[in-house]
């Protein structure tokens, strides 16, 4: 009985120690994630003394915490963004893993002398990223990206632990039962067929299951997140049992649950994120309480050279490959290569050797780990200056909200949130509050009286306000501070703007021709970037039109363009060698290089008669003074 309670009080310690060393991590900067695994290192056999070395618990465990990590970060993530981010994330989760674990496997048998299937296998188990480091560096770190960029690495995140899982043991069981390569037929085909199918369909299912007994059970709000992480598990565990995917599951219930209306939806999400930071230190501590670093000076250099590999080689080229059909710029494919922070998932992955019964199957584990700390030093520590540095940081459209969403009694059909008044925003300044929002109550110095007898309002009073479901956000700049200025914002945007109604054609005429389909000359300037952008624009997002881009300045409540920005000059590549660049920009550099070998001229990006700083007024497509502005004074020939 003592040593339970032993068991108990260092287990505590070390997730108080974790919870606490997170604060020094925010003030730092440091990779928290890298912070759990290193106190549970310091505490291992090499540390502290404490001896842990139960494989099969550990993989248990983290397969749990992991399940958990994955519904809440499918919890988290919006249908919109699903849909924009879903086909690049999925290829690269699936086609990019496959492609990062066979480029990896051609240097961990030079470097540690492994046959090409064992290479292979070593690839597999880090070849995919880490949800949770993910999760956390783009949503809690404040690297404000476009909104593509950051769906498509938070979908990839989520998606591709089931092929990495797969690859992984089906690799393990071809090695241990000694069939060697030739074990690739249609009988694994269809076995990750299976496992893929029923992940998916079982996590519809699942996420339907969940929504329904939440919404018409009569059940208690403070055992609402209990069901729904009690049901999430369910689905795990009944997928796994099928053998389907568990973990892709678990993330696709999440993603459906999380995008339906649901009962105690803000208890479910804040218990969700509680629930995760424990199942991030629970796992990271368990998988650093389980290596021996005294066993890591013979693999140190191998290791670390292929870390190094996987970070600046096979991960870029199988990125590159993956996001070749899709519009994304260089700078954005080179972002997307980088942030591959490999974490818990791959020292998990790192077991199932050892669970296998491979020969020197500590090898796997030990170099994975190994693995995994280079990454979350190298790459944990540099995203966000990457980003700025690759110009990706998008000028935030609004500046601080202080928001609290609160939770109604029953299942009512609106929502009561409450905003603190900020000095400088909107609402200050005399805006008015809209028709479709019912100010209830507003709290000044202490003292509650009712909102039609407070009188203007002041700052510091917090208001609250019934709404109707979903339309939260389109208060936040009613109730936000200024967003900061930045001098950097006119080479984001553009050198000026111009209205989003005005023809499309018009963009052909002065900066064509043959920019746009017969089609598309038909359309508005805010109509042709919708089309474009797949039927919806967001704040920052850009579409490119032979040498000139365009950039979304400003969207209204109803998500339509509300002023659109023109850039003139070629955008900085992220480096100059032929990398990173997708199939258009492949089409116009061989197009360029066929005219260039016929003595053709190669057509030059315009610069117009008026290219200056940005302006709040508009200016003319074809840099005419204002006063043409609407389209009838002298063109550009």
């Amino acid at each position: 009985m003592e040593a339970f309670y032993l068991i108990v009080l260092v287990g505590t310690i070390l997730v108080l120690v974790a919870a606490f060393s997170s604060l020094l991590a925010f003030r730092f900067g440091a990779p928290l994630l890298l912070v759990f695994l290193m106190i549970g290192l310091l505490a291992g056999v090499d540390g502290l003394g404490i001896n842990f070395s139960n494989f099969p618990l550990a993989y248990m465990l983290g397969s749990l915490a992991l399940a958990v990590i994955l519904f809440d970060s499918g919890f988290g993530t919006s249908l919109h963004s699903f849909r924009i981010a879903a086909v690049p994330a999925i290829t690269m989760a699936s086609i990019g893993v496959v492609l990062t674990a066979a480029i990896f496997a051609f240097a961990a048998s030079l470097l540690l002398g492994l046959s090409w299937l064992e290479g292979m296998l070593l690839g597999s188990i880090v070849a995919s990223t880490d949800a949770a480091a993910v999760f956390f560096l783009l949503r809690i770190g404040g690297i404000h990206i476009r909104d593509k960029v950051r769906s498509s690495l938070e979908v990839e995140s989520g998606t591709n632990d089931p092929m990495a899982v797969f690859l992984t043991i089906a690799l393990v069981e071809l090695i241990s039962s000694g069939q060697g390569s030739s074990g690739f037929n249609l009988e694994l085909f269809a076995m990750f067929v299976k496992q893929m199918g029923l992940g998916g369909v079982m996590g519809l299912l699942g996420g339907i299951m969940i929504v329904n007994v939440l919404n018409r059970l009569p059940v208690d709000r403070g055992l609402a997140p209990i069901f729904v992480l009690a049901l999430a598990l369910l689905v795990f565990s009944i997928t796994g049992a099928l053998d389907g995917s568990g973990f892709l599951a678990v993330y696709v219930a999440g993603i459906y649950a999380g995008n339906r209306k649901i009962f105690a939806k803000e208890a479910i999400s804040r218990f969700q994120d509680g629930m995760t930071w424990l199942a991030q230190i629970i796992m990271f501590l368990l998988l650093g309480l389980l290596a021996t670093p005294s066993e890591f000076p013979s693999l140190l250099l191998p290791a670390v050279g292929l870390a190094l590999f996987l970070i600046f080689v096979a991960r870029p080229i199988a990125v590159w490959l993956s996001l070749l059909p899709f519009d994304f710029t260089q700078q954005e494919i080179g972002f997307v290569a980088w942030v591959g922070l490999r974490g818990a998932v791959s020292v998990l992955l790192g077991i199932m050797p050892i669970l296998g019964g491979i020969d020197h199957a500590h090898v796997y584990f030990n170099s994975a780990f190994i693995i995994v700390l280079v990454s979350l030093l190298l790459q944990g520590w540099t995203i966000k200056p990457v980003a700025e540095r690759l110009g990706l940081i998008i000028p935030p459209r609004i500046g601080e909200v202080d928001k609290v969403e609160l939770d109604l009694p029953g299942r009512a059909n609106h929502e009561l949130i409450s905003y603190r008044v900020i000095r400088d925003s909107p609402v200050l300044r005399g805006e008015r509050i809209p028709r479709w929002a019912t100010p209830s109550l507003v709290i000044r110095d202490g003292r509650s009286m009712r909102y039609q007898y407070a009188g203007r309002l002041r700052e510091n009073d917090q208001v609250y306000l019934f709404i109707a479901p979903g339309y939260s956000r389109l208060l936040d700049r009613l109730f936000a501070s200024r967003a900061p200025v930045d001098e950097d914002d006119a080479d984001f945007f553009g050198a000026f703007a111009i209205s989003p109604s005005r023809p499309a054609k018009e963009l052909d005429a002065a900066y064509g021709p043959g920019l746009l389909s017969v089609a598309e000359q038909a359309m508005s300037i805010g109509d042709l970037m919708t089309y474009r952008l797949g039927g919806r624009a967001e704040y920052a997002d850009r579409v490119r039109l032979g040498s000139i881009i365009l950039i979304v300045r400003d969207i209204d409540e109803h998500g339509h363009i509300e002023s659109v920005g023109i850039s003139l000059e070629a955008v900085e590549p992220a480096t100059r060698l032929p990398i990173f660049i997708n199939m258009r920009e492949i089409a116009h550099r061989v197009r360029d290089t066929l005219r260039r070998y016929r003595g053709k001229p190669v057509p030059a990006a315009p610069v117009p008669a008026s290219a200056g700083p940005a302006e709040k007024t508009e200016k003319p497509i074809d840099g005419t003074p204002a006063a043409n502005a609407s389209g009838e004074g002298e063109k550009r020939p």
